[in-house]
């Protein structure tokens, strides 16, 4: 008699799957425990062929690509989906996901996951959206005590998930997995290190403070990532002088759109210094832990860093950034020159750091945690112990 196959835990996610590294990590990491896994995502128009990965990836297609209307279109296209599947167990990420696949999960009797990758109600763009935010927050009352098991990226979201709903929240960090043969990273800008920008250019990042302080800064900056802003962004940095132009060939700016993890991760670690700030707009910014904290960490290169809780109890521990108490371009720029040009003792100091804290802070210890909460879901699931 053959043996009977391994359970199959289908994700699903409203992002470009080529660039979601934080599902790229979890749905690799449950497929090497044994697990059959699938994650659905969304084709956006300049999406690129679906990079190969140890589990199944199928993308919905469809008309809008924001709004209302995409959240319409992309929630009855994926329930629809989900009826011709079949699952152990049904994982939303996000509330964006959350109801069609609820739904799935009560119809065929299986558990229900939310993954939170962030506190949705409290994002920017539905904080300033009173009407919006509501409907968000009566999705979230729904959900969340239906969910059989439920986790997000950092301890401060998790308090708050379980001060609303009086019930349990696990924590899976969005930490990146530390790579054995990583190169060196770059010792300085005259080496031909930049400061770097990896992320969505969306409302609340900073961006707009970052752009305003380059004219005062001793340095390149590398924006990795595209969003609502992009458009904005690089109006910005052209009327402030700062794109490559005849006089300036290089520029002291450059925007280099959508880049594969792969890639990206190359792009990191020539990088000088790593940039993470966010304006205190929303919950959701305020106590979020964001990867590209930890991605710099690996690549060995210190931080300018937003003084929110929970980078502040890292940096803490482990003294790997230079935190500011405002995104004003004066105090970005003072505190990039700092590390770029003002005080490379600091920088060696900070750089030193970043190389001691990476073993503590990766993937592989995350890993375990992943693990261990899905064998709780799926007894008897075919979970290998994966090394540390």
């Amino acid at each position: 008699m053959p043996p009977s196959p391994a359970p199959l835990l289908l994700f699903a996610v409203t992002t470009d799957l080529c660039y979601d590294q934080r599902m790229q990590r979890i749905c690799g990491s449950l497929a090497a425990a044994g697990y059959r896994v699938r994650l659905v995502g969304w084709q956006r128009p300049a999406s690129p062929p679906l990079t190969p990965q140890p589990y199944a990836q199928h993308r919905l297609r469809g008309w809008f690509q924001h709004g209302k209307l995409f959240y319409l279109e992309y929630n009855l296209r994926l329930f629809f989906y989900l009826l011709g599947q079949r699952a152990a167990a049904w994982c939303a990420c996000d509330l964006d996901t959350a109801l069609p696949v609820w739904l799935r999960a009560r119809l065929g009797g299986q558990p229900f996951v939310y993954d939170a990758h962030e506190l949705f109600t409290e994002v920017p763009e539905v904080v300033a959206r009173p009407a919006v935010q509501r409907v968000w927050r009566w999705v979230e009352g729904f959900i969340v005590p239906r969910a059989r098991l439920a986790y997000t990226v950092g301890p401060a979201l998790a308090r708050v998930f379980e001060q609303r709903y009086g019930r349990p929240f696990a924590v899976v960090r969005n930490v990146s997995r530390l790579q054995a043969d990583a190169p060196l990273p770059a010792a300085a800008v005259s080496s031909g290190g930049y400061i770097l920008y990896q992320g969505a250019l969306n409302v609340g990042r900073g961006l707009e403070n970052l752009l305003d302080a380059m004219p005062q800064v001793a340095g390149r900056l590398v924006i990795c990532g595209e969003g609502d802003l992009s458009a904005a962004l690089r109006e910005r940095a052209a009327r402030l002088g700062l794109l490559a132009s005849g006089s300036d060939p290089v520029g002291q700016v450059e925007f280099r759109g959508f880049v594969l993890p792969e890639a990206l991760r190359d792009v990191t670690h020539h990088a000088a210094v790593g940039i993470m700030l966010l304006e205190n707009i929303g919950l959701s910014y305020y106590y979020s832990l964001a990867n590209k904290f930890f991605d710099y960490v690996h690549a060995g290169i210190p931080q300018v860093l937003i003084d929110f809780p929970e980078y502040r109890a890292l940096n803490d521990q482990f003294d790997v950034a230079e935190l500011v108490p405002d995104l004003s371009p004066a105090t970005l720029a003072a505190a990039l020159n700092r590390l770029l040009r003002d005080e490379p003792a600091r920088y060696q100091h900070l750089a030193a750091n970043c190389r001691r804290a990476a073993p503590q802070l990766s993937w592989q210890h995350e890993e375990q945690v992943l693990l261990k909460l899905f064998e709780t879901l799926v007894p008897g699931g075919p979970t290998v112990p994966l090394p540390h």
